[in-house]
């Protein structure tokens, strides 16, 4: 049987080591955030909990970070080296690099700005879109969506609200270049404030390729889309547990594809919006479902 996890603890990193270039952070990182190897987002959030630990001081907020994956990173020991690049006033720039211990480095390295929240205007024109209520929803059991069950989507609640099963030729239609998703994650990402955990959205903003699987359909069978690259703005906090992603894909070419996604709370807010490139290739056998 199969149980959630829990994205803090299983990101958890422990500081062994500095010099005048870096400092070095560790994590035993297991399988639990797994596609075919750890979520790009999984990855991208244990480099941040070693950029946070380094910076040490709660009134820095991550504000945009975007990952470069260099080399596949496999479940179990990583290290990461943490250099701060520059220290402000306002914002804080620092460069993680990633890897499996003894394994290629870097395996993707991070570049982050942190910042403290500042007077200014509150402005955004961008309403949330219009789509069923997670609640109004039934749940999604993962292993019926495309006959395959990674570990990623067991530590999740989540209900489709826009787009269909692609891979099947009897419920798919061409024509929607986009997917939504609501996800909460069963073991609570909160902190102390009982806000969301900031370092939980990575994951979710990595879950764009099935807006590009809307476009391509049954013909995409058998097809996966890992990262070259993965960018997050954190736009607002929130204290809710529901998330929905909405994601577009703006073009697949030449082996390659782009899509941008938003998170919105169920209250309506914009909470951080990320962008990607992937590369598509053929899926690999998928590991027994437990």
């Amino acid at each position: 049987m199969t149980h959630p996890a829990d994205l803090a603890g299983d990101t958890a990193v422990v500081r062994t080591s500095s010099s005048e270039s870096a400092a070095r952070y560790v994590l035993d990182l297991p399988p639990h955030w797994d596609y075919f190897m750890p979520s790009g987002g999984a990855l991208m959030t244990a480099a941040l909990r070693a950029i946070t630990a380094e910076l040490d001081d709660p009134s820095l907020k991550p504000l945009s970070a975007t990952t470069i994956f260099c080399a596949p990173v496999p479940a179990g020991p990583l290290v990461i080296d943490v250099v701060v690049l520059r220290r402000g006033q306002l914002a804080t720039q620092v460069r993680a690099a990633l890897s499996a211990a003894g394994g290629p480095f870097p395996g993707l390295e991070v570049l982050a700005t942190y910042g403290r929240e500042r007077p200014g205007p509150a402005l955004g024109l961008v309403a949330a879109p219009a789509l069923p209520r997670p609640e109004d929803l039934p749940p999604i059991d993962p292993r019926s969506e495309g006959g395959s069950a990674p570990p990623f989507f067991h530590n999740y609640d989540c209900r489709r609200a826009l787009g269909q099963p692609w891979w099947r030729e009897d419920r798919w239609a061409p024509g929607l270049d986009r997917a939504a998703y609501w996800y909460r994650y069963l073991t609570p990402q909160t902190l102390p404030d009982g806000q969301l955990d900031p370092l939980a959205l990575p994951p979710l903003i990595d879950t764009m390729p099935p807006a590009m699987f809307q476009i391509g359909g049954p013909s995409l069978a058998g097809t996966i889309a890992p990262s070259l690259d993965l960018t997050v703005h954190w736009l607002e906090d929130t204290p809710r547990a529901w998330l929905l992603t909405h994601a577009h894909c703006r073009r697949a070419r030449a082996g390659y594809a782009t899509a941008d996604i938003e998170i919105w709370d169920d209250e309506g807010r914009l909470i951080a919006w990320g962008n990607q490139r992937m590369f598509l290739r053929r899926r690999p056998p998928l590991p027994p479902v437990l």
